[in-house]
């Protein structure tokens, strides 16, 4: 199953699981106390990645997102395919450029560490195969930003459009205030006069829209886009009733006869160049409120008051480099 045909899987086809959260014990997303259980242990994980996952496929999820810095998130997802054959369907995004350094560790100094260099890569891609094998359909360079010498080493490019060449998609996914560059510069890579990079994976949501633009260029440029952290790292749960953004989003909630974390997936999944919405569930009470944003229509009149939660790119990106991992 290909990227293009993720499209033709109705209804939830649009949407994917993401593995971030349960990959590893430690993440910054919101209230990770209450959402997993206390034993954290490598099996206890393992068993809670094989729950997701096979509620995502029963409900109609092809789509699984992981990366070599997920923790065991690979390894994991790589067990659950082996043990499921009828999953055949499914297809794989991986990325590449962060190493996972905590150790099975939530107290750990420094969780993950950055580098785009054709030296991780050539290490990366094996471990990558090691575990997924031909599975592999979409491999990203993990968290591109406009300085990532990922978008002007062409050394790098010629390995990729090798790895393109060999039947895998290669995309890159983004970070930071500067998305919008990010992506640009991106589409403007070339080998051999082709477009490199098929998929472009970014945050978008309620809070932070500001690569919107840039994104539905992508998607009319045949980019295939992935949207992640369209729940903001659970900020848009509901949970925090204090907050006026929080009473809104409860408000309209309410009107549409839904959940908080179900609209702002509805939200993002209406618009046009959103080809795969992830969800970063790590519970499947919470996948299945998720994805019941595949049934939800919001009304333009919701839609234009929730664009009021928009924070600029500079704070919304502060306030999550300081969220802590648990």
């Amino acid at each position: 199953m290909s990227l293009a045909r993720l499209a033709t899987v109705p209804p939830t086809g649009r949407f994917g699981l993401g593995l971030a959260a349960v990959g590893r014990p430690g993440y910054i997303n919101l209230d990770r106390d209450a959402d997993l259980p206390a034993d954290r242990s490598v099996p206890a994980m393992r068993e809670r990645a094989h729950q997701l996952l096979d509620a995502a496929y029963a409900q109609g999820i092809r789509y699984v997102d992981v990366a070599r810095s997920y923790g065991r998130a690979e390894e994991f997802l790589a067990d659950w395919l082996a043990d499921r054959p009828h999953a055949h369907d499914v297809v794989i995004g991986s990325k590449w450029g962060y190493t996972y350094t905590a150790d099975w560790r939530t107290d750990a100094e420094v969780h993950e560490v950055k580098d785009h260099t054709t030296a991780t890569y050539d290490r990366q891609l094996p471990e990558t195969r090691a575990l997924l094998g031909d599975r592999l359909d979409l491999y990203q360079v993990h968290s591109v930003t406009p300085d990532s010498p990922a978008l002007t080493d062409r050394a790098l490019h010629e390995r990729l459009a090798a790895l393109a060449a060999d039947g895998v998609t290669v995309g890159v996914s983004t970070s930071g205030p500067a998305q919008a560059e990010a992506i640009r510069a991106a589409l403007a890579v070339t080998v051999d006069g082709r477009r490199l990079f098929g998929s472009v994976q970014a945050t978008y949501n309620l809070l932070e829209p500001s690569a919107g633009a840039a994104l539905a260029e992508a998607h009319d440029a045949g980019v295939t886009v992935i949207v992640k952290e369209a729940m903001a790292n659970g900020r848009l749960a509901g949970r925090d009733t204090d907050d006026p953004g929080t009473r809104l989003l409860r408000r309209i909630a309410a009107e549409a006869g839904a959940t908080c974390d179900t609209v702002a997936l509805a939200a993002v999944a209406a618009r046009p160049w959103a080809d795969v919405v992830l969800s970063g569930a790590a519970t499947v009470p919470q996948l299945r409120s998720n994805l019941a944003a595949a049934q939800v229509r919001l009304r333009p009149a919701w839609l234009q008051q929730l664009a009021a939660l928009a924070e600029p790119a500079e704070v919304y990106w502060r306030h999550r480099s300081g969220l802590p991992w648990r």
